[in-house]
């Protein structure tokens, strides 16, 4: 099922992107919808201006004939001097004009002229009458949209020359839009091209832009998927970038130095506590022969009897017991001192077929096999270690088979396998439980009764000095495999 997209949940690259392309959007569509209401707002104000100017020569030739009449200016003889005069005014000023009397009612037109009978009724309503009263200016612009059409009514009162209004005159115009709606649309057209332009520009801007704000992002983003503490973290370098990122950098600049300090400590206290682990083990171990060593010379230093006749026996058993605890402390000394320091090795060049076999013969159970398909693999190795490896994994594997298996069997096998040797030590024991397979080889960590447990991780050690490799399979009660891969040539 395909996740919805949801611009909390994208990237920081994604977003910058769509932000730029909304701004674009927006600012864009913002600036058509100002000018073409521009457009309109002038074609308002333009219509209004036109308008005023025809109402106010219109009222100026009005003035003009009612001061040039012989009959008397009053609101009876309006239609006797206007009656010819009316279609005159008319024709110059390209209007029709209307004339009521005071209360309204309509006393001569040039309707013949203009047809606007959707506009003009024979009576002007109260509320426009009541508006031309009361305002300062004694005149009234009525706006009226019909059939999709808009048409503006001027009215004003005609006055004689004492300013005594004599009647109402109307001037309706139907407003011309064709020229601003060629204009708007023509507008409208090359906008939209303009558009087009800049959405483009601003696409390719706005990736360019995401991608080079968040690119150190992501470079800083991965190296803190990469910083581990066992390791020497990279610094990033950057140049000619914001105040921002720069301080970022640094942070994490500063955060890789603190850490490399933590991992030094870290170290140092790991290695201080493996060594008190250590000579806590190596206490323990020396301890246990100490207590029946003392055991045994108390009880010596109780029934010691010069005259005993079998003195000579005892104290040769007395000795024997004290050699062999000895003995035991010497071997936990010596392993001891074998994994904490190992000594420099001495390579030479050999046949790891016949140091194999040499290390074999010092087993005498019978059941222990020995194959190789070459005769001869030669390598550059310490022999020593190469014994003390087979001798420590043969002996595990000897230890591991139970008393109760009525075939038991060793398998010792060297092989070359590409640029590398492999030994493999296969027996038929017990194998090693899933609980503990990934303590086999750390340090002290035995599951026989006796030793310490240093073995197998000091031929674990052994065998990475020279670059190879040590792993096993095992099956419970069905046996193990030890694996050991070392380079021919180190």
């Amino acid at each position: 099922m395909v996740k919805p997209f949801r611009i909390k949940t994208s990237s920081l690259q994604v977003r910058i992107f769509l932000a730029m392309i909304f701004l674009t959007i927006v600012s864009s569509v913002l600036i058509g919808v100002v000018t073409v209401y521009q457009f309109k707002k002038e074609a308002r104000i333009y219509h209004q201006d036109r308008l005023l100017r025809k109402e106010h020569a219109v009222n100026e030739h009005v003035n003009f004939v009612l001061q040039t009449t012989t009959l008397t200016p009053t609101t009876e003889n309006l239609p006797m001097i206007f009656k010819d005069k009316i279609y005159e005014l008319s024709t110059i000023h390209n209007i029709q004009i209307n004339i009521y009397d005071l209360e309204g009612q309509l006393l001569i037109t040039s309707k013949g002229n203009f047809i606007v009978d959707k506009v003009e009724n024979e009576v002007i309503s109260p509320t426009i009458l009541k508006i031309i009263e009361t305002t300062s200016t004694k005149r009234f612009t009525d706006l009226r949209i019909i059939d999709g059409v808009t048409y503006r009514s001027a009215y004003n009162y005609i006055k004689d020359s004492q300013f005594k209004p004599l009647g109402i005159i109307s001037m309706p115009v139907a407003e011309e839009t064709s020229y601003y709606d060629e204009q708007v649309n023509n507008f409208l057209l090359l906008y939209a091209q303009i558009f087009l332009f800049i959405i483009i520009l601003a696409i390719g801007l706005a990736y360019f832009l995401s991608n080079y704000i968040t690119k150190t992002l992501k470079l800083i983003a991965d190296r803190l998927q990469k910083t581990n503490i066992y390791q020497r973290n990279a610094k990033i370098k950057v140049e000619n970038v914001s105040y921002e990122i720069a301080t970022l950098v640094d942070s994490y600049n500063n955060m890789v130095d603190k850490l490399e300090e933590s991992a030094e400590k870290l170290a140092q206290t790991q290695r201080e506590l493996a060594w008190r682990e250590m000579a806590k083990q190596v206490a323990h171990e020396i301890k246990n022969p100490l207590t029946p060593m003392k055991l045994t010379v108390q009880s010596l230093q109780r029934r010691f009897d010069p005259n005993d006749p079998k003195i000579d026996e005892k104290i040769k058993d007395f000795c024997e017991t004290m050699v062999q605890q000895i003995d035991t402390m010497s071997a936990v000394a010596s392993a001891f001192s074998n994994f904490a320091s190992m000594p420099a090795q001495e390579k030479t060049t050999l046949n790891v077929v016949k140091v194999v076999q040499l290390a074999l013969d010092i087993f005498n159970e019978d059941f222990i096999r020995f194959e190789a398909p070459e005769e001869e693999i030669i390598a550059t190795f310490d022999q020593s270690q190469i014994i003390r490896i087979i001798n420590n994994l043969v002996k595990n594997a000897i230890q591991a088979i139970p008393d109760y298996e009525p075939f038991p069997r060793v398998l010792v096998r060297v092989e070359r396998n590409q640029e590398n040797v492999l030994i493999t030590i296969t027996d038929n024991g017990s194998g090693i439980p899933d609980a503990i397979r990934n303590k086999i080889f750390e340090p002290k960590f035995t599951t026989k009764s006796s030793g310490m447990g240093l073995g197998l991780a000091m031929i674990k050690n052994m065998i990475e000095s020279y670059g190879g490799t040590i792993s096993f399979d095992s099956v419970t009660d069905k046996g193990t495999t030890f694996y050991v891969e070392l380079p021919i040539t180190n």
